[in-house]
């Protein structure tokens, strides 16, 4: 059954939805009638207000735990809230003062991109998340060296001092005189680039005939640049900061989804790639339990937002992990005056 826009719903209805789902977020316990009648409630009888309880609950837009139970949001619920009553909450002078203070400290700009993950965890009580951006190392050292028929380790080392290596198949016919042709054409010519910038100078010796490189080696230059710049464009740096605020006293009675969360969270290409569809967002994103399916088993709620550069480009994400109960209203808000402050920083 699909969910009704808020407007749908009556001003009693909508009035009692928002004090249930408020509620919640502030304490993770299902609302009773009783409390929503009580001091700062709704002016109806707790009999009324159960039977307002029930329609919300048969429209998909509050559960009730056990019988005898108050009712908390679903997950649907939390999304309608989200979008349709939520008031922001803008972070607090002082909040705003310990981020920029954070990002502003003399360093690396991996230091403060550090820095901001856990800032932003402690300020949410959530586990921070800093995509950082994608930096296409320079080009040190490529070096093939025959393992056999057919196959070859191509080691390469960046201008950083990482060192990756990978075995390459090779067609069979290819003596290690093509390989070693490729090494040195590399190194007198490619070193000192990203892998992007050789790919470019390969192009352009080829199509201009100036290319000294037999048939064979050069494939396997084109090859190997190819392969490593592809590998540099599509591999985020992911720094996550600030998962022990995961294991408070109300994660005691679930600690199975508690444990789900932490075994996603290891799997830190799987968290990028989901940062990675907020990286065209014109604003901060939330996901909100299975509507991601990285998150569907933990229930947890991610909320990011990309940052740019000062020319408006994208350069990375910045958000939190945290229980659907987020706070949302103030972390929405932080999270995207993060982001923001952080472009200023990348210039």
């Amino acid at each position: 059954m699909p969910v009704p826009p808020i407007h749908e719903l009556t001003t009693r209805a909508r009035d009692i939805f928002r004090l249930v789902v408020e509620g919640y977020l502030e304490t993770g316990t299902p609302v009773g009638s009783k409390a929503l009648a009580g001091s700062g409630g709704v002016n109806l009888s707790p009999a009324s207000i159960r039977s307002v309880l029930a329609d919300l609950e048969s429209l998909g837009l509050l559960a009730a735990p056990h019988t005898s139970a108050g009712r908390l949001p679903t997950e649907a619920g939390l999304r309608l809230f989200v979008d349709g009553i939520m008031q922001m909450a803008e972070p607090s002078a002082q909040e705003r003062q310990a981020i920029e203070a954070q990002l502003s400290a003399p360093g690396p700009i991996e230091a403060a991109l550090e820095a901001t993950s856990m800032l932003l965890s402690s300020l949410t009580s959530s586990a921070g998340l800093v995509m950082v951006p994608r930096r296409e190392p320079r080009l040190s050292h490529l070096q093939f060296v025959p393992l056999g028929p057919g196959r070859a380790l191509a080691v390469v080392v960046g201008d950083d001092g990482a060192v990756e290596n990978r075995v390459l198949d090779l067609p069979e016919a290819l003596g290690t005189g093509s390989l070693e042709a490729a090494s040195n054409f590399i190194s007198a010519h490619l070193c000192g680039r990203t892998f992007g910038e050789a790919a470019g100078l390969m192009q352009a010796e080829i199509a201009s005939g100036k290319s000294a490189l037999d048939d064979a080696s050069r494939e396997l230059v084109e090859r190997g640049i190819a392969v490593w710049s592809a590998d540099a464009m599509a591999r985020p740096v992911l720094i996550v900061r600030g998962q022990a605020n995961l294991l408070d006293e109300s994660t005691l009675v679930d600690l199975e989804r508690v444990r789900s969360l932490l075994d996603d969270l290891e799997n830190k290409q799987s968290v990028a790639q989901l940062l990675e569809t907020a990286r065209e967002a014109k604003s901060t994103r939330i996901f909100i339990g299975s509507e991601n399916r990285l998150f569907a088993l933990s229930g947890s709620s991610v909320i990011a937002s990309p940052y740019r550069d000062r020319e408006g480009r994208v350069v990375g994400v910045v958000g939190v992990i945290g229980p659907t109960r987020l706070n949302y209203a103030r972390v929405v808000p932080m999270v995207d005056f993060t982001a923001r402050s952080l472009g200023k920083l990348i210039g």
